[in-house]
């Protein structure tokens, strides 16, 4: 049987999705996890690779296994064998031919900014603290120019293995929740650090260090040395991925 499993976690203890020899991650965790209920060595594939410290809301992994069980005999067993900030939210039985990355049509990104003069202990390693008023608005409109198909070499890490820089935007968001702003980009897919980058360029513009224009010009240069910094890693949240 090939399993669809959504999984949530919180990336603060761990070095990414991906495998490390010298340090945990999240991909590690749940191959233990499977071994273990399942009595044998096994693998999984996941719909994308988070760095450290980047968390998820709703991870898609795959694997595969001769042995008949119930989706909710695998939940209930894997759930019992992770750690409390790893959990299978839903297990589905697919087709065999299923692929959580190949098949994935786009991923939805979160970030998330507190938004205010002090700190919050209820959002540490949960969301980047800025404490100067940013503009919103300005962030807006800056943003909106990333909705299609773009080079977005000026957002992308310099040690990014990606194929070609050019992907496509389906929808750009930026939201206030109280004290909490939420920017919310859905693509295809997305270059190494791209959403990062890019909230670390709007950041800029909510601070009046550069304008909306500037960050437009600024996708058609395709220049990562124009661009800002890279926001923290906690704040970034993978919510979902599409097929």
């Amino acid at each position: 049987m090939n399993i669809k499993l959504t999984v949530e976690y919180a990336g603060t203890n761990y070095h990414g999705w991906q495998f490390q020899a010298n340090s945990d991650s999240i991909q590690a965790v749940l191959e233990r996890a499977l071994s273990t209920f399942l009595r044998t060595p096994t693998r999984v594939i996941g719909a994308g690779r988070t760095d450290a410290g980047v968390h998820a809301l709703g991870q898609i992994v795959s694997f595969c296994t001769d042995k008949e069980l119930t989706a909710h005999r695998i939940r209930r067993g894997l759930n019992a064998l992770t750690p409390r900030d790893i959990t299978v939210k839903a297990v589905e039985i697919v087709a065999d031919s299923f692929d959580p990355r190949r098949d994935a049509r786009s991923r939805i990104y979160e970030y998330h900014i507190i938004n205010r003069p002090t700190p919050s202990p209820f959002h540490l390693n949960r969301a980047w603290h800025l404490h100067v008023p940013l503009n919103v608005e300005a962030m807006r409109t800056a943003s909106s120019c990333l909705l299609g198909e773009h080079d977005f070499s000026s957002f992308r890490a310099t040690d990014c293995d990606a194929a070609h820089p050019i992907r496509l935007v389906y929808g750009t968001t930026l939201e206030r929740r109280g004290e909490l702003l939420v920017y919310t980009i859905e693509a295809t897919a997305f270059l190494r650090h791209m959403v990062r980058n890019i909230v670390g360029t709007l950041v800029e513009v909510g601070g009046g260090k550069r304008t909306p224009k500037s960050f437009q010009e600024l996708l058609e240069l395709r220049d990562r040395a124009k661009a800002g910094d890279t926001a923290p890693a906690h704040g970034l949240y993978l919510l979902a991925v599409k097929y």
